[in-house]
């Protein structure tokens, strides 16, 4: 996805992050570990090698994270860890496959606040495979105006058991329109210190500085379905596992990773971007 001025988030190879377990291990980046270098040990192959391809399954890109991984899958990063006996899941080989959706009969714990997701989103590169991210590309430079005003508003999203009434995150203008091919998002102006809110009640699934390009970043869950993400803020106030109410602050607003204070905001259904002023409340 691109942020600030465009940024890529690559939930093909961070779209759009599921529920964590109650595991206490810390994950912040997990950098592939690439061995295919002449005179490097070998890539053994993984158990689920044949399953290369298969709904379910993913093989792991050059600059994959485990993070990015699960947060494209919209899967929790510790099940992932699990499901696939990772005994370090900050060293996984370029071209493993892994599996990134639940195996049958699963006994793992369940979700809190919501039911696991099968396929998704995150943190957050081109997609090339469906459900999971790649490395994000680089920045270009924003626009001096902000994009023009539709003529006729766009047709409201059809309703659906999973849908979610957002509010505005933030109170400025937009100043960044959604662009599914460069700008996954919109992008929100405001001051240093201004107030980001939860645009609906959730749970958050990653909030942290890891992502390169997004600076801090909050993501939440909030069904089976959809996913809100907040980049380059100042300051984050909440952390990952905590639930949240629709409304209530959960960062600043800064710059980080980002040429000027704004707020970078995306929601994604079912792991692609849509356009977040077609399910966002009239101010």
């Amino acid at each position: 996805m691109q942020m600030t001025g465009r940024k890529v988030w690559s939930l093909t190879s961070l779209v759009l992050v599921a529920a964590l377990s109650a595991c206490t291990t810390t994950v912040n980046r997990a950098p592939v570990e690439d061995r295919g270098r002449t005179g490097s040990r070998p890539v053994m192959p993984s158990p689920e090698a044949a399953n290369a391809g298969k709904p379910g399954y993913y093989v792991v890109q050059q600059g994959d994270t485990i993070m990015k991984i699960a947060a494209a899958a919209n899967q929790p990063w510790r099940e992932i860890v699990r499901w696939n006996e990772l005994s370090d899941p900050n060293a996984i080989e370029v071209g493993r496959v892994l599996r990134i959706a639940p195996p049958p009969n699963d006994t793992g714990a369940p979700e809190v606040t919501a039911p696991k997701a099968t396929a998704a989103a995150v943190p957050m590169a081109t997609q090339t495979t469906p459900g999971v991210p790649a490395a994000p590309a680089s920045a270009a430079e924003a626009p001096s105006e902000p994009p023009p005003a539709p003529s006729a508003p766009p047709a409201p999203p059809s309703a659906g058991a999973d849908d979610v009434a957002f509010i505005w995150p933030a109170s400025g203008a937009v100043v960044d329109g959604f662009d599914e091919a460069n700008h996954k998002g919109i992008s929100i102006a405001g001051k240093a210190g201004d107030p980001v809110l939860a645009a609906a009640d959730g749970r958050v699934v990653y909030a942290g500085a890891g992502l390169r390009g997004y600076g801090n970043l909050v993501i939440l869950k909030h069904n089976n379905t959809f996913l809100t993400a907040y980049a380059h803020n100042q300051k984050l106030l909440v952390k990952e596992d905590q639930a949240v109410k629709k409304g209530q602050k959960i960062a600043e607003m800064g710059s980080t990773d980002a040429d000027r204070v704004q707020l970078h905001f995306e929601i994604r259904r079912s792991g692609k971007p849509v356009d977040p002023t077609r399910y966002l409340s009239s101010r």
